[in-house]
């Protein structure tokens, strides 16, 4: 199988259900050993200080309420190397920790099961699986490791991803474009346009976010459309000068207007080369994804 097949297969896992399942409960145990037969000292001391006692937060991270807002800040300790593999992740200890309930845990670990960030087994416990086995198309995965310290690995390789996505995406679209679509991509350009005359960033990123996932909506290609999701988290953690979408400016907005003027005329080839225009408005993706050569 290919490396791209493998992570369209892997995107297709359920990241986030959030539900716990029949029998689902007693895959994470409370049953504990005595303290002076645990290894190691709990890794706490990396949590974000904000979040030791989880319900007193604002309710719900991302709608998700304490389970989210557990699922959270252990995902962020496990991706930054907090908590590692050297001893297991005990419920209670967890429980105690952040001040919440069983259920609450228990869910949150179920959560980070499904992203493969940990995995739980009899008599072994709930441990973090290395990373080979993390669903890194994951949108959680994606923003817990742009803000920590994999964050250049992460930029790089989400730039490299949607370089070999979305010039592919464009030029799909330029034969499978609905009217209705193509005016909405309309609109998210001159939406786009008026925030940056207005100094608005965010209303730019949002309308830029908009535009890349439908354009790959409309490719006609279900499992181009399938990471549609993983473009728009792309452009949320970005974070710095790697494409031409990070922050607002003439080249960007223009190679935007150029993408929907050749899905206009159903140009593939013109709605590719705009889109690996967009991509490379700064010099620094060139040095990590270098422009085809002309044939």
């Amino acid at each position: 199988m290919s490396t791209l097949a493998h992570t369209m297969m892997t995107a297709a896992r359920s990241t986030d259900s959030g539900l716990v399942g029949p029998g689902e409960l007693d895959r994470y145990p409370y049953a504990e050993s005595p303290a002076a037969d645990r290894v190691g000292v709990p890794a706490w001391d990396g949590a974000d200080p904000e979040l030791g006692r989880v319900g007193r937060r604002s309710a719900g991270n991302r709608g998700r309420g304490l389970h989210g807002q557990l699922v959270q800040q252990l995902g962020q300790m496990i991706v930054s190397g907090d908590l590692g593999a050297d001893r297991p992740l005990v419920p209670e200890e967890i429980g105690q920790r952040f001040e919440v309930s069983r259920t609450v845990v228990r869910e949150s670990l179920r959560v980070l099961e499904a992203k493969g960030l940990v995995s739980a087994r009899p008599n072994v416990g709930t441990r973090v699986r290395p990373v080979s086995d993390w669903n890194l198309l994951d949108p959680d995965i994606i923003e817990w490791r742009a803000f920590g310290p994999q964050r250049d690995d992460q930029r790089r390789e989400l730039s490299e991803l949607r370089w070999t996505i979305e010039p592919l995406a464009a030029r799909l679209a330029a034969g499978h474009g609905r009217e209705d679509v193509q005016q909405r991509l309309s609109d998210m350009v001159e939406i786009m346009s008026h925030s940056m005359g207005q100094g608005d960033a965010l209303t730019f990123s949002r309308a830029d976010a908009e535009f890349h996932t439908l354009l790959i909506q409309i490719a006609g290609n279900r499992m181009l459309e399938h990471l549609s999701g993983i473009v728009s988290a792309a452009l949320q953690v970005s974070g710095g000068p790697v494409t031409g979408c990070d922050r607002p400016n003439d080249a960007s907005l223009a190679q935007h207007a150029r993408i929907v003027d050749a899905l206009g005329t159903g140009d593939a080839a013109a709605a590719e080369a705009a889109m690996r225009q967009l991509l490379t408005v700064h010099p620094e993706v060139e040095r990590v994804v270098p422009a085809p050569r002309e044939h």
